[in-house]
């Protein structure tokens, strides 16, 4: 894990290089749509997430999460047309997420597959295929091969239409490579693996275009390290579960260091201290980081394509964690790397 979170700089570059050319590609097809459908499960549906944020708020367009089991268990047709189905699935080989999209197409849907998986079944089924160059990914928690795929929605975002500027892409890969650097040397690092290590879980939050990453953050806690983990919007988690949190629950808050959703997190922040518990932060520049308790800097970009950096910290802080409470964080028990559902 450790070392394909060193890869992702790499992996960022060689996808970006190969799918910024498909922007017309996308472009074209989706001219004859008016919304887009996202098809996931695990990471991949977190990284779904920040699609659904990222069309919603600067492409204008109407986006949604699919539910496979209208495909695949209750075998129901719905109309499709107008829409534009994007089905994310790091190998391309979860059956599900073929059929999944098989049917959206059936339905009328135009189709768009996001794969690591060169000639797998999901690529060659859908009319376009944003395949990422992440490489053989070996741990079984994802983590270049979700990186990539936050590039490959951010380049079907410029696809959409997004109102974006596209050269911030081009800052990606290097500033994942400092930040990498950056949150090995923080003294924050080791402060907030020992207080993890004491507790039996924590709250996970964020809110708007960095919600997906709070998601993915939260999920890779439970997967390599079993410790309970809620990933919650910070407005859900104001709505009846921040009773949760306390001396024995953490909170750990994520965010961009810009955007409309920072001020509600830096008041989360504080709110959690208030309660007597402690608040871990990541990213969200010096405001938030002056809110909670020990921090991680985030990634030096803008909003809309944060993630891409923002989960990095995370993934850093979860793979120390797990060795610190002796855990192997490459195979954790009961998962393996291809899942496959009904």
């Amino acid at each position: 894990m450790r070392a394909e979170i060193g890869e992702q700089p790499g992996a960022l570059r060689r996808t970006l290089e190969g799918l910024l050319p498909r922007v017309g590609d996308i472009a074209d097809l989706a001219r004859e749509t008016r919304q887009v459908l996202f098809i996931a499960r695990g990471s991949s549906d977190n990284a779904a997430v920040y699609g659904r944020y990222l069309v919603e708020s600067h492409a204008g367009r109407l986006a949604t999460l699919a539910a496979p089991s209208i495909a695949t268990t209750y075998r129901r047709k719905v109309d499709l047309d107008g829409v534009l189905a994007v089905a994310i699935s790091q190998s391309g080989k979860t059956e599900e997420i073929v059929q999944t999209m098989e049917w959206a197409a059936s339905c009328g849907a135009r189709t768009v597959a996001v794969t690591n998986g060169h000639g797998s079944p999901l690529a060659e089924a859908a009319e376009v295929a944003l395949l990422t160059e992440a490489g053989d990914e070996l741990a079984v928690p994802a983590t270049k091969t979700y990186t990539t795929q936050l590039a490959a929605l951010a380049v079907l975002g410029l696809g959409l239409g997004a109102d974006v500027d596209r050269a911030d892409l081009d800052r990606v890969p290097d500033e994942v490579e400092r930040l990498i650097a950056a949150t090995e040397a923080s003294p924050a690092l080791p402060e907030i693996v020992g207080e993890l290590a004491r507790v039996p879980g924590a709250v996970v939050s964020g809110r708007g275009i960095a919600f997906g990453t709070a998601l993915e953050l939260a999920l890779k806690i439970k997967e390599a390290c079993y410790l309970h983990a809620m990933g919650l919007s910070y407005a859900d988690l104001l709505h009846g579960p921040i009773a949760v949190v306390d001396a024995q629950t953490p909170a750990l808050l994520v965010a961009a260091d810009d955007g409309p959703t920072l001020p509600g997190t830096i008041a989360l922040a504080e709110r959690v201290r208030s309660a007597g518990a402690k608040a871990f932060t990541v990213g969200g520049g010096a405001g938030l980081a002056g809110a909670g308790n020990a921090a991680l800097a985030g990634p030096d970009l803008p909003e809309w394509v944060a993630p891409l950096g923002l989960i990095v910290p995370g993934q850093i802080l979860v793979e120390n964690l797990a060795r610190a409470l002796g855990l192997d964080p490459d195979v954790p028990r009961g998962l393996n790397k291809v899942t496959q559902t009904d």
